[in-house]
């Protein structure tokens, strides 16, 4: 189970139970991804959590009533949920709390339902009610009491089946019978039921059936069965009725006869029935939705007689429920699995007649008496009832695909210790699962699915690999081919992850334009043992593995290309970065939109062809990218989606007020398929967020080196007010100590090293997930490492360099300020003086400066300016090191710790931050 899909699914448990405040989902998903474990069931585990919980129900007929219907429509979450049910009556405090909770909800919706009662409207009881009215009423009372479980009639079924395939596939549409298909009950296998209308006199057959119908009802009959005695039957029922001759034989009671009589008579009735007609003293009852067949037996019988038939008649009835499944689950939408059960019962149900065809040839020869009959049926009787419960598990559980083939495969465990009943059951499952088979085969030997009716677990949605490079949270490789795990046949369970990934593979492949096809192909069939079927699917997945990844590493050079990014986005190239910054450093200081991008992209072909970059094969493909927002608002944009405040964040302004060039510039890189699935928009971002945090501190760093240059001017001058110049000079060595030290922290602690890690595992990986896995993996680490996935972190961050940029602003103005008085005075005109002349010229202005210097302090209060730098900077930088203190400690971040000691190397830092902590824990026990 994916982290999103942990977080939907409690967020959705907090609304059932209205659960309010706190830290919401996320403060349970972390706790529920250490404390998952797999759920192993076992028929003894199930069976004592079923017993438990009957125990503790008020009504255990119920439970295990409604257990054994879920049981039998195949509903595979059954036992863990009756599991997790045992372990929430062991814990007392969970049930008062759900009591609590429901008695609650109880509350407020019966306070909801009061206010929004539909009320329907009446009739005055003083006038009479019309016809029309009590029409509308009745109308209106079948809707309220219509009952929601009542099985739907077959012809809906199969329209809403096929109006959902038809949805998923419009360019595949499922084939239609004709009408005249279904409305065919002369030619089905079944009983043909047809009960008088109450109050409706019956009508002799021979008054309402023609010669003509009579003849084309006959020769359906007799295409149906091929029998004799069932002609004989027929003439004897339709022919003397219509022709009004009567012997009066039929107008007997059967039980006034001899019991020879009887029996002869019974056994007749009993091979019709048998087949699905009618008997003259057995009559079958019309079914009502999925139950099972019932029959009427003449009550004027012996006892004997009507007990022996009355043992024979549920073989008529599991005959009834396999023939009216047959011909159902026969019908286009209910897939090719069924099909292929419906074929291996259509022949079994062959060989059932060939019996009672036997049975009847016996019976013409004065050779089956009723006990014969029942003894000739007994080894069928077994096969009939497996076939019958199959039968009605498959229609109660609505089954298709997988869940048929989970549902045989059960069955033919179950039945280890009846080798007749596994073997029937293992002949079915072996014919079902053909089909299924064939897909499967397809797809890991040849990445092609072919799933018309929708029942292979491995389901295809409409995605476009192109909009891998263009959204961030685009997941073509997650959800272009998923898992539907009710599909999944329980025997190919474990198997499910490697059977998706082998098609995955094998189709990015083909859809380079390679053919591929597995040599070790060979035809999956379903056995009992599984190392059969597990073996050609390791066979077809490391062979699939094999290919797309030597595709991607020799064909695609997939390392050069990550060390290609790596020089630019992680700035490898330091010579490279120099001569690009120096070229477009007045291009970037400008407003993001007084930027000419073409020029940017000229004076970076230019820094490219003049640096070492240039023997790298792809530089070709690094472009020029200005963002819309700083990086902090990118991470922020980033860390919110899939959650409630990204609606908010992206419905705000699309581009930030007064951004410059240098917050905005980025790279962008360029990348074709297949590579953009490793390489794709996601990842390009996280290195992009990368490439900006670095760039703005080498930015920062550039300007406090200038202030640094430009400062060794007052060198030249004795000024007055040196104190607050050497608190000046100080802050900024401080400055740039913490600039250089989160810089080499940055790339040499974490990058340098992760990236190590990375080339090394890839060069270990056996397949494309694993790639994908140790690329993210080292994305996540690098952002992690850098605080770049937690915003306070990063928001102090970015205080602290607007302090410096800030600081370095006010320094160049006053050394710029210094720079216009030494021209003014240099400029003079000059006269001839001796060099002792000279020297007291420089001193006068030297002195003239220096109380212009002062001047500018002590007016517009300089140094009030850089106390105030300073003590700003001291703050920001205690808070960050004392976060990091309590994240590299909490939470167990221990490389940021490094951080600590290279800017608190002398201990400097170290008395505050234990103050701060002892007042921390002192608010905390307060």
């Amino acid at each position: 189970m994916s982290e999103y899909r942990i977080h939907h699914d409690v967020d959705q448990l907090l609304s059932l139970l209205h659960v309010r405040g706190g830290d919401g989902a996320e403060g349970y998903i972390d706790l529920l991804q250490k404390h998952r474990t797999p759920y192993v069931t076992t028929t003894v585990s199930s069976h004592s959590a079923k017993v438990k919980l009957a125990e503790f129900s008020k009504t255990p007929e119920d439970f295990l009533r409604k257990y054994e219907e879920l049981k039998s429509k195949n509903v595979r979450i059954l036992d863990p949920l009756v599991y997790l049910l045992s372990k929430f009556c062991e814990d007392k405090e969970m049930l008062q709390s759900l009591q609590q909770n429901a008695k609650e909800r109880a509350e407020s919706s019966a306070n909801t339902t009061s206010t929004t009662t539909t009320s329907y409207s009446l009739p005055q009881t003083s006038t009479k009610m019309s016809m029309q009215e009590l029409d509308e009423l009745r109308k209106k009372l079948g809707n309220v009491t219509a009952s929601s479980t009542a099985p739907l009639p077959a012809e809906v079924t199969r329209k809403m089946l096929r109006d959902k395939h038809n949805k998923k596939n419009p360019t595949q549409p499922n084939p239609v019978f004709p009408n005249w298909v279904y409305d065919r009950p002369a030619l089905l296998g079944d009983f043909i039921i047809s009960p008088t209308p109450p109050g409706d006199p019956p009508v002799p057959i021979g008054k309402s059936i023609s010669k003509l119908q009579i003849h084309l009802c006959s020769a359906q009959l007799k295409y149906r069965v091929c029998s004799t005695a069932f002609w004989n039957r027929f003439h004897q029922i339709f022919v003397i009725d219509v022709t009004g001759v009567d012997n009066g034989f039929n107008n007997l009671p059967s039980g006034t006869l001899p019991m020879a009589t009887q029996e002869l008579a019974l056994v007749e009735d009993l091979l019709f029935v048998l087949i699905g007609v009618d008997g003259r003293d057995i009559t079958a009852q019309p079914v009502l939705g999925r139950q099972n067949r019932s029959f009427i037996v003449d009550s004027t019988l012996d006892m004997s007689i009507k007990e022996l038939v009355n043992r024979i008649l549920p073989v008529a009835s599991y005959y009834s429920t396999i023939t009216r499944f047959i011909e159902e689950k026969s019908s286009f939408e209910y897939g090719q699995v069924n099909h292929a059960l419906t074929a291996a019962m259509r022949t079994l149900m062959k060989e059932y007649l060939i019996l009672v065809t036997q049975l009847e040839h016996l019976q013409r020869q004065g050779l089956l008496s009723l006990q014969k009959l029942w003894f000739y049926i007994q080894p069928t009787m077994r096969t009939m009832e497996i076939l019958a419960c199959i039968a009605s598990s498959v229609d109660k559980g609505e089954c298709m695909g997988g869940l048929t083939l989970s549902l045989l495969h059960d069955r033919t465990f179950n039945f280890t210790g009846d080798s007749q009943a596994q073997e029937l059951c293992l002949y079915l499952t072996k014919a079902a699962s053909v089909p299924y088979f064939e897909i499967l085969e397809k797809w890991v030997y040849r990445g092609i699915i072919k799933d018309p009716y929708s029942e292979f677990m491995v389901e295809e949605h409409e995605l476009q690999k192109e909009k891998i490079q263009e959204d961030y949270n685009d997941k073509y490789w997650d959800q272009r081919y998923t898992i539907v795990q009710h599909r999944i046949p329980s025997f190919l369970q474990k198997m499910a992850d490697k059977i998706l990934s082998t098609g995955k593979y094998l189709n990015v492949v083909r859809e380079c334009g390679r053919d591929v096809t597995c040599p070790d192909a060979k035809e999956v069939l379903y056995t009992l043992k599984e190392r059969a079927y597990v073996e050609q699917i390791e066979k077809a997945y490391n062979y699939a593995s094999k290919v797309l990844l030597d595709f991607l590493m020799e064909e695609k050079e997939l390392v050069s290309r990550l060390r290609s990014i790596k020089h630019y986005f992680l700035m490898d190239k330091g010579d490279f970065f120099v001569h690009f910054m120096d070229l477009t450093e007045e291009e970037l200081k400008k407003p993001v939109d007084d930027i000419v991008p073409p020029r940017l992209e000229a004076l970076l072909e230019l820094a490219l062809r003049m640096s070492t970059a240039n023997t790298d094969p792809f530089k070709d493909d690094l472009k020029i990218d200005l963002m819309p927002h700083d990086v902090i608002t990118q991470l922020l944009r980033v860390l919110a989606i899939e959650t409630k405040q990204e609606r908010s964040i992206i419905n705000a302004d699309s581009t930030d007020a007064g951004l410059s060039g240098l917050e905005a510039f980025s790279f962008d890189y360029i990348v074709k398929w297949p590579l953009s699935l490793i390489i794709n928009r996601k990842a390009l971002t996280r290195y992009q967020m990368l490439f900006r945090h670095i760039f703005y501190c080498k930015h920062v760093e550039r300007l406090l080196c200038n202030v640094w240059i430009s400062n060794k001017d007052f060198r030249k001058y004795a000024l007055q007010s040196a104190k607050w110049i050497s608190t000046a000079f100080a802050l900024r060595q401080r400055m740039l100590n913490f600039v250089q030290n989160i810089q080499y922290y940055m790339m040499f602690e974490v990058m340098e090293p992760t990236w190590h890690i990375m080339e090394t595992n890839l060069k270990t990986a056996s397949n494309i997930d694993d790639v994908l896995c140790h690329h993210t993996s080292f994305l996540d680490n690098c952002l992690k490492d850098c605080m770049l996935t937690n915003p306070e972190l990063l928001r102090i961050f970015s205080k602290l360099m607007s302090v410096c940029v800030m600081f370095t602003n006010c320094m160049q103005r006053f050394t710029q300020s210094m720079r216009l008085e030494h021209q003014e005075t240099r400029d003079r005109p000059a006269t001839q003086s001796t060099p002792a002349e000279e020297a007291e010229k420089k001193r006068v202005t030297t002195k003239l400066l220096a109380e212009h210097v002062d001047a500018l302090q002590s007016d517009a209060g300089f140094e009030a300016t850089i106390s105030k730098f300073d003590s700003n900077f001291s703050t920001l930088l205690l808070d960050l090191l004392d976060k990091l203190s309590i994240y590299s400690t909490n939470d167990c971040e221990h490389s940021m710790i490094s951080i600590i000691y290279r800017l608190d190397f002398n201990g400097f830092y170290t008395e505050r931050l234990e103050k701060m902590a002892i007042e921390r824990s002192q608010k905390a026990a307060v």
